[in-house]
């Protein structure tokens, strides 16, 4: 086994907290099963049939003016689309969060997950831009990063106009999108491109080889166990996955220099997938000399906090990344 994993006997997975886990009695079978590569399809016609996000959720009642962009791509691909959502009562530079959406690598869109970057914005006047990265299988690495990096450059060529502060700009990703962001700032880094005030990734897909306590602990409940991450590693990496030569810029976990990146932020839940690389890899931030805050909230499934908001363990969570995001941006300014 990989990151976390000891030679002891893989006991039961954790148990789920109580308030939380009455919500997986009542999700979307498309969201409760798990995923294999002939069901990737079932599971985004359930996210297509889900309730939209509608334009009124977004502007929240006249506090954002929402637009959808065409950007240019990386060099030979298509246009990237963003959605931009820029508050209406801040008149000076604002920050801005370039939100990576969830999914597995494999489903989503702008506007999922993008409800709690909105909140996050209410509180602090921010700009949010959503990315429209391209989904694996049809597309497979690296086209989700490039796309996420066009983004970046676009937003650090166009924070005058957008009344961004360019020195402000915080990537947030949840899952998918946790892992993309590691990703991205990685990529920046090693590109000299534009520079990130700051990293949040929540219950982040940072290990293509899957093989952590935490996956076995986990293979068969919960939500995203190790066979829907299995399949959603296979889309983006194929025969490549769990080899040699996969690159930091796919899986974040295989990266060897972790110096340089800005401060992060990282959660996840006891009882999920991800729990054992995420603070695999907050550790070897902090032996590089990182800044980074690390929490696992105990009990916690993959995507408690917006399957069970009213849950106490989901409202801390929730005010954790809000306070840790308010610190940054005050120290930021100083």
């Amino acid at each position: 086994m990989t990151a976390g994993a000891t030679d002891a006997a893989v006991g039961p997975p954790p148990p789920f907290d109580q308030e939380c886990a009455v919500a997986l009695d009542v999700v979307p079978p498309w969201l409760a099963r798990s995923v294999t590569p002939q069901t990737i399809e079932a599971r985004r016609a359930g996210e297509r049939a889900a309730p939209p996000v509608e334009g009124a959720a977004l502007r929240r009642g006249g506090r954002f003016t929402v637009e959808e962009r065409r950007i240019p791509g990386p060099a030979g691909a298509p246009a990237v689309v963003v959605l931009v959502c820029r508050p209406t009562w801040v008149a000076a530079p604002t920050t801005a969060v370039l939100h990576l959406h969830g999914g597995g690598m494999i489903g989503g869109g702008t506007r999922t997950t993008i409800a709690e970057p909105l909140d996050w914005a209410e509180h602090l006047g921010a700009t949010v831009v959503s990315v429209d990265y391209r989904l694996a299988p049809e597309h497979p690495y690296p086209a989700q990063v490039e796309d996420c990096y066009a983004a970046l450059l676009w937003l650090g060529g166009q924070a005058p106009s957008l009344g961004v502060d360019p020195r402000r700009i915080v990537v947030a990703g949840v899952s998918a999108g946790g892992g993309l962001a590691a990703a991205l700032a990685l990529l920046t880094r090693d590109r000299d491109g534009p520079s990130l005030a700051g990293q949040m990734l929540l219950c982040p897909m940072l290990d293509d080889r899957n093989d952590t306590v935490s996956a076995h602990q986990m293979a068969g409940t919960g939500i995203w166990d190790r066979t829907s991450n299995q399949t959603g590693w296979d889309a983006l990496l194929g025969a490549a996955r769990g080899g040699l030569e996969v690159a930091p810029y796919a899986a974040p976990a295989r990266a060897t220099d972790l110096t340089g990146l800005p401060p992060a932020y990282l959660d996840v839940g006891s009882a999920e997938t991800f729990r054992d690389e995420t603070v695999a890899y907050a550790s070897r931030l902090w032996q590089a000399g990182g800044i980074a805050e690390l929490h696992v909230w105990p009990g916690g499934f993959h995507g408690y906090p917006g399957l069970a908001p009213t849950a106490r363990i989901s409202q801390e969570t929730v005010a954790a990344r809000l306070r840790w995001l308010r610190r940054l941006l005050d120290q930021e300014a100083l």
